[in-house]
């Protein structure tokens, strides 16, 4: 019998973690030092597929993912207008019918289930695509299944999902929701209050839930916002009345609103 061959000399070398390459390396990538880059990946990735969808601009829609559309009380109304204006907004708004390939005004949601779930599924209705951008929690949410699977992501960063659902927002609505709903609307009413992002129609929906859990005019009584800061959103009580009063904030169906040169994008979408 022929013995073994002998061990390589460089085994322990070859052995040794320091030896891998860096983009194939998860301990190194994964640690403290690489957090800047996993930010990076998580823009470009996401950033990356909506470009190759020509996704040029979105309609943002916020709120609980505990909604049912079986659900008690007002529930079943949250969800089947959040459905509704899914679809109205896809099938007038530019989604469906792309122009020199972009995509205009495309529904974007948080990706999970309740209200999310009701607007990317009108959009499904409406034969349109819609994106949903899914969070890592410690009780995992999962993707509703309407959104288009190719415009379906995952983030770690609350941060960077956040940075997603605005750049390319041109109009946003809120339906009613919880701690999650309240910190992506007051996070963009800051960005419009202090001019670091564009002049969006803002529309929460049904003005007695916001006003019932938001004393807004409290905050001007005790200063804390000025009286004209109340004029960044407004009210609505039926999809249909949602969307007109995105047409009358300024939402034009079909075609981004013009940026400000500071705020703009660094490169224009490509076709697909």
């Amino acid at each position: 019998m022929s013995e073994p061959p002998p061990a390589s000399p460089s085994a322990a070398q070859l052995a040794s973690p320091s030896y891998r390459l860096a983009a194939l390396d998860q301990d190194f990538l994964l640690g403290e030092s690489m957090r800047g880059v996993r930010f990076l990946l998580e823009f470009a990735k996401a950033d990356e597929a909506l470009r190759a969808w020509g996704v040029r601009s979105t309609i943002v829609v916020f709120g609980s993912a505990r909604v049912r559309e079986d659900g008690p009380g007002r529930q079943a109304h949250w969800y089947a207008e959040a459905r509704r204006f899914g679809r109205l907004a896809s099938e007038r708004g530019g989604a469906i019918h792309a122009t020199d390939g972009f995509c205009d005004n495309v529904i974007a949601t948080g990706g999970g289930p309740g209200v999310m779930e009701a607007a990317n599924r009108g959009a499904w209705d409406a034969g349109a695509p819609s994106a949903g951008f899914n969070i890592t929690l410690p009780h995992e949410q999962s993707p509703n299944p309407y959104a288009t699977p190719d415009l379906s992501f995952r983030f770690h960063y609350f941060a960077m999902r956040k940075m997603h659902l605005a750049m390319r927002a041109n109009a946003l609505v809120v339906f009613p929701g919880g701690f999650g709903t309240f910190d992506e609307l007051f996070e963009i009413l800051t960005l419009r209050q202090t001019d670091k992002a564009p002049r969006i129609p803002i529309v929460l929906f049904d003005e007695a839930y916001w006003r019932s859990v938001v004393n807004f005019d409290a905050l001007v009584e005790h200063g804390m916002v000025n009286p004209a800061d109340l004029e960044l959103f407004r009210f609505a009580e039926s999809a249909e009345t949602v969307w007109s009063t995105l047409l009358a904030c300024g939402l034009k169906p079909g075609e981004s609103i013009e940026l400000e040169p500071e705020q703009a994008p660094p490169t224009e979408p490509v076709a697909p």
